[in-house]
C-alpha cells in the first residue's frame, strides 16, 4: 500500500495543482470583451478596439478566440472527472450545458422582448427576425465540439481532428468560394452554408449585407481554438508551472504564429470567416500571452495584481451576460423622445470633460469596473453561477 501511495501521488498531486495563472487569463478575456463591446459612442472608438473591417487584425480581435481557449483550458481540469463514470453522465452534461448557453444567447438576444414603435409607444418583439446566432451561441457548439472530440479522440485524435478541420475548411472555402478572389464578403462559402439554413432576415447586418460572423461553418475552425485550449491545459498539467513549461508555450505559439502569417498569403487572416490562418494566428498569441502569465504568477510568484481579473474568471458567463443585458437595457430606456439613457450617460458623465475616443473608452473603462464590483461582491459572499 505504501509503495501504490508513493507512485501515484506525484501525478495526483501535479494533475490538481490549480493554475492561478489560467483564471486571471480567463477573466482578463472577460473583462475585454466588456470593453470592446460596450464604448460610448461606436462611432469613436480607437484603432486597436476596432474589429479589422475584413482582412486583417486588430487587438480586439483577440479577445473572443481567446475567450474559447480559455473554455477549453477550464475543460482539461472539469473534463478528467468523467473518466470513470458512465457515457451518459458525461452526455447529460455537455449537451444540458451547450443547450442553457445558446438559450441564454437567444434570449439576451430577444431581450426586453419589446421594442419602441413608430409613433411611440411598444410593439413586442418580432422572434420571426431574431438573429439564431452569436457570440455565446458560438462558444455552446464550439464547446459542444470540443468535448466530444478531446472526450473520444484524446491527445492524439485532437491534433489530428484540428488538422483535418482548418485544412479542409481552407479547402471548401476555397472550392465553393467566387472566384476570382473565393474569400470576399459577397461570394464566401462560409455565407452560401448558412443561407441554406437560415434565412437573411435571422443574419447578422453590420457588414452591410446578411452576414454572420458568427455562422454555422465558420464554428469549426472556431471548435480548434477550444481544442487548443484544452491541450495547453493538458500540457501545463502534465509539465508543471516551471520554466521549461513557459519556454515550450512561447516556442510553440510563435511557431504557430509563424505558419500562420505564412499561410495568411494564400489564406488571409480574416476574424469574420474564421480562417484557418486566423485560428492558427490567435492560438499562438493566446499561448504566448498564457506563458507570460506563468513566468509571472507561476514561476516569479508575483500575484498582488491578480485578484482583479480573478474576480471576472469566478463568473465569466454571468458577468459577461449581464454585460449584454444592462447595456440593453439602458439603450431601451427613454430619457426623452430621442435620447435613450445609454447615451444620455454618455453625453452628460463623459463627453462633458472628455472627447471622441477617450471619452468612449473612458465609458467602456467604467462600465467594465461596473460589472467588476458585481463580481467582487458575488466572490466575497462566496456565490459562483456555473451552468
Amino acid at each position: 500500500m505504501a509503495n501504490a501511495v508513493a507512485a501515484t501521488s506525484p501525478l495526483t498531486r501535479k494533475t490538481t495543482e490549480r493554475y492561478l495563472s489560467l483564471d486571471v487569463l480567463r477573466g482578463l478575456t472577460v473583462a475585454l470583451m466588456v470593453i470592446v463591446n460596450t464604448p460610448g459612442s461606436w462611432s469613436t472608438i480607437y484603432p486597436p478596439l476596432r474589429h479589422a473591417p475584413w482582412h486583417g487584425f486588430t487587438v480586439t480581435d483577440l479577445v473572443f478566440p481567446a475567450f474559447l481557449f480559455a473554455v477549453g483550458n477550464a475543460m482539461s481540469f472539469s473534463m478528467r472527472k468523467f473518466e470513470l463514470q458512465p457515457e451518459r453522465v458525461f452526455l447529460t452534461k455537455v449537451f444540458k450545458r451547450t443547450a442553457i448557453i445558446f438559450l441564454i444567447g437567444l434570449v439576451l438576444r430577444a431581450f426586453p422582448f419589446v421594442a419602441h414603435a413608430e409613433g411611440g409607444g411598444l410593439e413586442a418583439f418580432d422572434f420571426s427576425t431574431i438573429r439564431i446566432m452569436g457570440v455565446l451561441q458560438r462558444i455552446a457548439l464550439a464547446y459542444l465540439i470540443g468535448s466530444l472530440v478531446v472526450h473520444y479522440l484524446k491527445v492524439k485524435g485532437s491534433i489530428i481532428f484540428s488538422a483535418v478541420v482548418l485544412l479542409g475548411y481552407w479547402a471548401v472555402l476555397y472550392a465553393f468560394g467566387d472566384k476570382p478572389d473565393p474569400y470576399t464578403l459577397e461570394g464566401n462559402a462560409a455565407l452560401k452554408f448558412d443561407l441554406l439554413f437560415f434565412s437573411p432576415e435571422v443574419l447578422y447586418k453590420g457588414y452591410g449585407i446578411p452576414f454572420d460572423p458568427e455562422g454555422l461553418l465558420s464554428t469549426l475552425p472556431a471548435a480548434v481554438n477550444v481544442i487548443a485550449g484544452y491541450l495547453a491545459g493538458w500540457f501545463i498539467q502534465k509539465s508543471g508551472n516551471n520554466l521549461g513549461t513557459v519556454f515550450k508555450l512561447n516556442l510553440t505559439g510563435a511557431a504557430l504564429i509563424v505558419v500562420a502569417l505564412v499561410w495568411d498569403t494564400v489564406f488571409p487572416i480574416n476574424k469574420a470567416l474564421w480562417t484557418s490562418s486566423y485560428t492558427l494566428h490567435t492560438i499562438g498569441l493566446v499561448m504566448i500571452v498564457l506563458g507570460t502569465l506563468m513566468l509571472i504568477i507561476e514561476v516569479a510568484k508575483y500575484r498582488k495584481w491578480t485578484y482583479f481579473f480573478e474576480v471576472f474568471g469566478k463568473n465569466p458567463l454571468f458577468i459577461y451576460s449581464m454585460s449584454i443585458l444592462i447595456i440593453k437595457t439602458l439603450s431601451f430606456i427613454q430619457v426623452d423622445e430621442d435620447t435613450r439613457l445609454s447615451r444620455w450617460i454618455y453625453e452628460n458623465w463623459f463627453l462633458s470633460w472628455g472627447k471622441g475616443a477617450f471619452a468612449s473608452l473612458m465609458f467602456a473603462l467604467a462600465y467594465m469596473l461596473v460589472h467588476w464590483l458585481m463580481g467582487y461582491i458575488m466572490d466575497r459572499n462566496r456565490i459562483y453561477i456555473r451552468v
